[in-house]
């Protein structure tokens, strides 16, 4: 889908990917409308909101239409963390969790996919998680919220497939940001975290991921080497599933 001259709402633009994608996407000509809890600069619209309140997205995707009048791309960027185990996490932290990295994205492509659908153009694009394909076991919550992410995009697209507007699914690994600053709880293993030097750059996200709507792809791994990680896990579960329950195990020897 051609980015230049389209209109973009894009989610969890202040920091990180949302940032990196605000500046990309602008330079390739989109006119975005950035939401976020703190504002964005250099983008069309900068619109603050909490997406754990369907009220607040509601009011965000207001704005945005009265400042562009339509969207052509919803990106749904927005996500949050918890490092702690699923059985012992805190009820309301999954809840919010899986409010922002779920049923926000559900609820803005509920809201703004029909009028794409009227038009016979648009494009929803879904940052989901390497996590989504390989369950890792000090994110399982934020995985399954992300596997469900996941599987929202793929029957999305194929529900769409005749009307002219498709769904495209973002899959990154580790990439350099303050996400693990903003987790509602917990911390990663420490071999995660000095393995961060082998990082991808938000960047570099950005990038593939704007390239990845030029050329209507489906799915967006980035780094593709992320691919071999599936594969290895699909191919030989028991050996991936020891070496990440290995990782994990890394917290208590610390």
């Amino acid at each position: 889908m051609r980015i230049e001259g389209s209109n973009i709402f894009l989610t969890g633009a202040s920091s990180g990917i949302g940032a990196a994608l605000a500046v990309e996407l602008t330079r390739r000509g989109a006119r975005v409308a950035a939401v976020s809890r703190r504002a964005s600069a250099g983008v069309a619209v900068s619109i603050q909101a909490d997406l754990a309140i369907p009220e607040e997205r509601a009011r965000a995707v207001g704005a945005a239409l009265a400042a562009l009048d339509r969207i052509d791309i919803l990106i749904n960027n927005a996500g949050v963390g918890v490092y702690a185990p699923s059985w012992k996490t805190p009820m309301d932290d999954m809840r919010h969790m899986f409010e922002v990295n779920l049923f926000g994205a559900v609820d803005l492509t509920q809201r703004l996919a029909p009028s794409m659908v009227a038009r016979g153009s648009g494009l929803v694009v879904n940052v989901a998680s390497i996590a989504s394909k390989v369950t890792l076991p000090w994110f399982t919550l934020y995985s399954a919220s992300k596997a469900a992410l996941e599987a929202f995009t793929r029957g999305l697209r194929m529900e769409l497939a005749s009307t002219g507007v498709g769904a495209m699914l973002v899959c990154p690994g580790y990439v350099k940001t303050n996400f693990q600053n903003a987790v509602l709880g917990g911390r990663p293993p420490e071999k995660l975290v000095s393995g961060k030097r082998f990082a991808s750059t938000a960047g570099a996200v950005a990038l593939a991921v704007a390239d990845g709507i030029e050329r209507d792809a489906r799915t967006v791994m980035t780094p593709a080497l992320g691919w071999a990680l599936v594969a290895a896990a699909r191919l030989a579960p028991g050996v991936v599933d020891g070496r990440l329950r290995a990782m994990l195990e890394s917290i208590g020897d610390e």
